[in-house]
């Protein structure tokens, strides 16, 4: 498509506003982590607070939780949302459409009325003490989604005379899953399990519902910004979760970016 220069000029500028929209707080963010004053404006340039909150148990105890959740619902996630792929993917069956939209409305729904509906789910109808374990259940119900998505966009463009081929040669569904169909699906595996990782390591609302008290890092950085001796641990702490988000979004986007 041809473009005048004026045209190239302001999407241009529109493209660098945009990404001062999006990262200039947080560069603020890493800006005040290095402050030397407890609070959000800058005033002198110091290294007390990195080590000082590296050392602290409140954010590394914090951040212990975070991992156990995190890795809890990738699990479940990449368990539950490959099994609903494959079901939608490879098999017609009546209402599948309306199931399709199920699964993955949760990602769509506001957290705050996720939240409420499990608490209630939890407490009042099943009777479970909030802890660990609805905690990743609660993660889970919206990270099957990213699995889901990326497992059913792969099969989409896999051919099913590949596995045809492989059971005509005599292997059955399980070497073929092993030998075929999971080697060229495993980036998307990985991609989906990666992005799932961040989306739970990063949830705070759902979390404060179904938590039972505990407290992942998202939720320590709320209850301490609000502290005015704690605002320099939560600046660092603030900073470490971004660069922890980053790192598996930016390997999700590397291993699908060479796909076809």
């Amino acid at each position: 498509m041809y473009l005048t220069s004026r045209a190239r000029a302001l999407l241009r500028a529109g493209t660098w506003a945009v990404m001062a929209v999006m990262y200039l707080p947080l560069a603020y963010v890493l800006l005040l982590s290095f402050n030397s004053a407890k609070s959000f404006t800058f005033r002198g340039f110091t290294l007390h607070w990195w080590p000082n909150t590296l050392a602290a148990d409140g954010p590394r105890e914090a951040l212990v939780r975070s991992l156990i959740t995190a890795t809890g619902a990738t699990a479940v996630a990449l368990l539950l949302g490959t099994m609903a792929a494959f079901a939608l993917s490879r098999f017609t069956f009546f209402g599948r459409d309306s199931l399709n939209l199920l699964i993955v409305l949760p990602i769509a729904l506001p957290g705050i009325v996720t939240g409420i509906a499990l608490n209630a789910t939890f407490k009042q109808v099943l009777d479970i003490d909030l802890g660990y374990g609805t905690l990743i259940v609660a993660h889970a119900t919206f990270c099957i989604v990213v699995v889901f998505n990326n497992v059913v966009a792969r099969l989409r463009r896999l051919s099913p005379n590949l596995e045809e081929a492989s059971a005509d040669l005599g292997a059955d569904m399980f070497q073929t899953f092993r030998h075929v169909t999971f080697p060229l699906l495993r980036t998307a595996l990985v991609a989906g399990a990666l992005l799932a990782f961040a989306l739970s390591f990063d949830e705070i609302v759902v979390t404060n519902f179904t938590g039972g008290g505990t407290e992942t890092l998202p939720l320590w950085i709320f209850n301490n910004m609000f502290r005015p001796n704690n605002l320099p641990q939560v600046n660092v702490v603030a900073v470490i979760v971004v660069v922890l988000s980053i790192v598996p979004v930016w390997l999700s986007q590397r291993l699908t970016s060479g796909d076809s």
